[in-house]
């Protein structure tokens, strides 16, 4: 499969979708009359990071490695978001920032180095394919399903379809 109908369709898919979770959250807050900064702080164990960057992290992980494995420049995206408008309209630039991707930047990008960071102050380089999915993927769609669980945990009528995306 060429890497970009791996990639582009996949990212577009679930961030999407994640739009589709935050509407539905912010509905359950107007509904139910919990203030919005109840459930955008809200973590599945004290340890963990609150929902809204869970939904940063996962729009970085799409946008940036679009980037890496382009070979183009990677977009600084400071985590400034507050409110499920910020996150939707985060979700929504990188969605179009996905977009302009076209199939011929990815090719060679399978074995293309890829260099990222690994915590605050290292970095790693794996050829565009391990990185892709060994690093890329995983994160990607761990902090987008711990995002759901999120608001699932906390009364949001959400489930596997609105993972999804299906409609």
């Amino acid at each position: 499969m060429p890497l970009y109908d791996a990639t582009v369709p996949a990212f577009l898919q679930i961030l999407g979708s994640l739009t589709g979770i935050l509407n539905k959250a912010e509905t359950h807050c107007k509904a139910k009359n919990i203030a919005p900064e109840v459930l955008l702080g809200a973590r599945l164990y004290p340890d963990m990071l609150p929902l809204t960057r869970q939904i940063q992290i996962a729009s970085d992980f799409a946008g940036k490695t679009c980037a890496r494995l382009t070979g183009s420049e990677v977009p600084t995206t400071p985590d400034t978001e507050t409110t499920f408008e910020e996150l939707k309209a985060r979700l929504a630039k990188t969605s179009d920032y996905v977009k302009t991707f076209k199939p011929a930047q990815f090719e060679g990008g399978e074995t293309r180095d890829v260099e990222f960071p690994i915590g605050p102050t290292q970095r790693m380089t794996l050829p565009g394919q391990q990185y892709l999915s060994r690093v890329a993927f995983p994160n990607f769609y761990f902090h987008a399903a711990i995002a759901h669980g999120i608001l699932r945990h906390n009364g949001v009528e959400v489930g596997k379809r609105d993972f999804l995306g299906a409609r």
